[in-house]
């Protein structure tokens, strides 16, 4: 008598969504560096104690003109060659890296060497509070100044009209969300990457505000362009094209 045994096959049972999950978790090892201290996080990290100033200069001046971009983007506001990247773009990247990095630089720095060590609720509330009264006003200042030029001001008149028209509602932004950027830092970041934080969430704000002025001026200049009727041959869309 004789037993015949089969042979069984084994086969290896996919499983859903396996190779997305591997993509999804190798991309963020790559990011936040994993358990291997290495990743784009890791390294930008290192770069910030290396090199601080440097990193923050190339940081704002990216994120400035990626800025400017997506605002435009966002508003449908083309120059007038018909792109969204203007003759704005590098002026704003020179400012987010030679002017809004160093100082902010500067301001976070003795603003935390100030209250270095001390983490009682009141030195908490007390940082936030020169942080809104002290560093955002200068730091609006300046913005508003460099804006103003970069829009094509050129007297000191100029220049003073667009700060004080615009000074009262940036700080209102600023008193709304400093504190919470400000209350989040103290809570869950090291001190070292508290400049590029802010840079990320003034990113998230100005573009959302230059967006929205963008469309202001667009939305005035088609009530002007209808009001005085359509230019030679009807074309429509040239009086929201500038290149400035």
């Amino acid at each position: 008598m004789s037993v015949k045994f089969e042979k069984e096959t084994v086969k290896d049972t996919p499983i859903p969504g396996g190779r997305k999950h591997e993509i999804a978790h190798e991309i963020g090892e790559r990011l936040t560096g994993g358990e291997s201290v290495q990743g784009y996080l890791a390294a930008y990290l290192q770069q910030l104690q290396k090199n601080p100033l440097r990193t923050k200069m190339l940081t704002s001046g990216s994120l400035a003109a990626l800025q400017e971009v997506l605002a435009s983007w966002i508003a449908h506001d083309r120059s007038k060659h018909g792109h969204y990247v203007s003759a704005r773009v590098p002026k704003m990247a020179i400012y987010g890296a030679f002017i809004s990095a160093p100082l902010g630089h500067v301001l976070i720095t003795i603003l935390q060497k100030l209250f270095k060590g001390r983490t009682s609720l009141k030195a908490k509330i007390l940082q936030i509070l020169v942080s809104n009264l002290i560093v955002s006003p200068i730091q609006n200042t300046v913005y508003l100044i460099s804006m103003a030029i970069i829009a094509g001001a050129r007297t000191f008149h100029q220049v003073r009209a667009t700060v004080k028209a615009g000074f009262m509602p940036v700080m209102k932004v600023s008193w709304i969300t400093s504190p919470l950027a400000l209350a989040f830092a103290q809570k869950f970041l090291p001190e070292q990457t508290w400049v590029p934080f802010f840079n990320i969430v003034a990113f998230v704000i100005g573009t959302y505000i230059n967006a929205h002025t963008k469309k202001k001026r667009l939305a005035a200049l088609r009530k002007k362009h209808y009001g005085e009727g359509r230019s030679e041959g009807g074309r429509g869309e040239e009086y929201s094209r500038r290149d400035y």
